[in-house]
């Protein structure tokens, strides 16, 4: 797991400058504190920082050199088969000189080029520089686990995992009119684009290639679509899960140094806990985050379920100024406005685990891909929903924060937009009523994944939901995880993102998702022997923060409140109509509705304080 830079000045001899590159790379220093390494052959330079998981000793350096010195590579990732390669290697002649997945990787691509892809079961972004061509091939892998950016600036192209690197090289930090719609209407920017004018990322599954020239091509290298109407039927689908869900979490064990799991005691990190149990893994530590609000604490389950299983457990709590400090730390390493607010939660945890592992296994993608988020549930009877829309200013929807939700959702009344609007907070009406902002985004990439969705499964909104969300949500929860992880220097790893369970369970009936009072039926049915009753029926919380409490109550809150109400951010076009003062004097008169407004204006105002005047 690492950091990855470089620059390719295009149609151009200039020599790359040696400490601007060194810069970029170590701007990048908490994603790889254990090497580093530059290549420079004038008019291109790749960077590199190490997190040594496989194979920890100098042979796993980077930038790593084909062994006739064709091919230069930069990599971040891992891929777990990495030693079912190494007879076909053999036989072509390939020496193996390492045990580091970085020369299997490599010598691959020598062999097979970008056709060796499909092959892979992992996690990756990597850049490779053909000397021979004069050409850049840069890959992501299908769910898009490692992030990967980049930037045409000034006759110069420059990559990197996170933006702040570009920022750093002299990219200028422009956000994008887009970029701040998608962030207010949508909570976070989809596809290719960034909230920034001048970055883009490489798309999930989807290969970049860039010529000396200037001449750049993107391929779709994985579709997810393609893969769920190839995939044959599956007979039987409680032991195909169990099996393929065992194998995915063994196959996420590949280290060389200690594995922990982050275990909120929810279903789906206890579910890992079980398969590894089941698989005779011993001396796993489990790490958890606790709450003194009891309506948003998991941590007796966390604690339960570590005893059962022999297992160490920690825990800690993170509230008041220690809070407010790791949301000023996470907002640096997110590189925007944090926006699914656990961010912090998951920066302390890393840092208390560091000390004892480098790895953590995380249940992140088990609710995208089997059902398991309440708000689908408004799609089953979408009819249901215009009934609740004449009604909804009853008490019964005003006076719980769920159904005063559900009322709001249901004054959508495009089926489409049920769509894309189900993982957000607030809705068109409401962002026109309270900040006076009529237009939506253009939202071209979520209406391209949209029609991909309605095609795949017509005439049902809970399925549409559930691949848009694999190409959009799941993504911001993928990218807030690497940076919060790496943030301390630790790689996370998703054993449901497997792509055998992605592709098969999207394959899979109706019924095998959402039979059952909570949905996510194959997993209980398949987890049924392995946990208590507890894990199984327990009310869903998952990282949910009782964010209103700290703004009103906490001192460093407090203090920031106030200076939110008189923000910069307000000084913007964009944000102009917003009236900061009288959100503040409501949330502070404890109406509690005004969380939702609130949080991301103020977290673009922490990124606008904090983040932003850093470059």
């Amino acid at each position: 797991m690492c950091g990855i830079n470089g620059i390719l000045h295009l149609q151009s001899q200039k020599k790359v400058d040696e400490r601007l590159l060194t810069k970029m790379r170590d701007t990048l220093e908490h994603r790889g504190p254990d090497d580093k390494g530059l290549f420079i052959e004038n008019n291109i330079g790749l960077g590199h920082r190490r997190l040594s998981i496989l194979d920890v000793s100098e042979a796993g350096h980077q930038p790593f050199l084909s062994d006739n010195g064709r091919y230069v590579m930069v990599y971040n990732g891992e891929i777990y088969n990495f030693k079912d390669f190494y007879p076909e290697l053999r036989s072509n002649g390939f020496d193996i000189r390492t045990s580091s997945d970085t020369e299997v990787l490599l010598k691959l691509f020598e062999l097979h080029g970008t056709k060796m892809l499909h092959r892979l079961n992992g996690m990756f972004a990597f850049v490779i520089w053909d000397k021979k061509e004069r050409k850049l091939t840069a890959v992501r892998d299908r769910m898009g686990v490692k992030p990967l950016y980049y930037s045409f600036y000034g006759e110069t192209f420059y990559f990197a995992s996170e933006q702040k690197a570009l920022f750093a090289a002299g990219v200028s930090l422009k956000m994008a009119q887009d970029g701040m719609e998608e962030y207010i209407f949508n909570r976070f920017v989809a596809g290719e684009n960034t909230l920034y004018e001048n970055v883009k990322k490489v798309l999930p599954g989807h290969i970049l290639t860039l010529h000396e020239s200037g001449k750049t091509t993107s391929e779709k290298w994985w579709d997810l679509k393609t893969e769920i109407q190839n995939q044959p039927k599956i007979t039987n689908p409680v032991e195909w899960f169990r099996e393929t869900f065992d194998d995915s979490v063994k196959l996420r064990m590949v280290s060389d140094v200690p594995v922990g799991v982050l275990l909120s005691g929810g279903l789906d990190s206890s579910s890992i806990l079980a398969s590894l149990n089941q698989q005779n893994f011993k001396d796993i530590q489990t790490f958890n985050i606790g709450f003194k609000e009891k309506e948003h604490n998991e941590s007796h389950l966390a604690k339960m379920m570590s005893d059962k299983f022999n297992y160490g457990f920690n825990t800690m709590q993170l509230e008041d100024n220690a809070l407010f400090d790791k949301l000023i730390d996470s907002t640096y390493f997110q590189d925007e406005p944090i926006m699914h607010l656990s961010e912090p939660h998951i920066l302390a945890l890393s840092q208390m685990a560091k000390p004892s592992v480098k790895v953590l296994l995380s249940g992140e993608g088990a609710d995208e891909l089997m059902g398991g988020y309440v708000r689908y549930k408004a799609l089953k009877y979408p009819s249901l929903l215009s009934t609740i829309a004449t009604i909804g200013h009853m008490d019964y929807f005003t006076t719980s924060p769920r159904y005063e939700k559900l009322a709001r959702y249901s004054q959508i009344k495009n089926q489409d937009d049920l769509v894309i609007y189900n993982g957000c907070n607030i809705y068109p009406n409401d962002i026109a009523k309270n900040y006076g902002i009529i237009n939506p985004p253009k939202n071209e990439y979520r209406n391209q994944i949209l029609e991909e969705a309605k095609s795949l499964y017509p005439n049902n909104l809970r399925r549409q939901a559930l691949y848009f969300d694999q190409h959009s949500y799941l993504c911001s929860l993928l990218d807030r995880n690497d940076r919060c992880t790496m943030g301390a220097s630790i790689e996370c790893r998703e054993p449901f993102l497997d792509q055998r369970l992605i592709i098969g369970l999207g394959s899979l009936n109706d019924k095998w998702l959402f039979t059952g009072k909570k949905w996510k039926f194959i997993l209980k049915s398949a987890m049924a022997s392995r946990l208590p009753d507890e894990i199984l029926n327990f009310k869903k919380v998952g990282l949910s923060v009782p964010w209103g409490d700290y703004l009103v109550k906490s001192p460093g809150f407090i203090a920031e409140l106030e200076s939110f109400s008189k923000s910069d951010l307000f000084q913007m076009p964009y944000f102009e109509n917003i009236d900061a003062k009288k959100l503040v004097q409501n949330l502070r008169k404890g109406d509690t509705k005004m969380i939702p407004y609130i949080m991301p204006i103020f977290m673009m105002h922490i990124w606008l304080k904090t983040y932003a005047n850093k470059f």
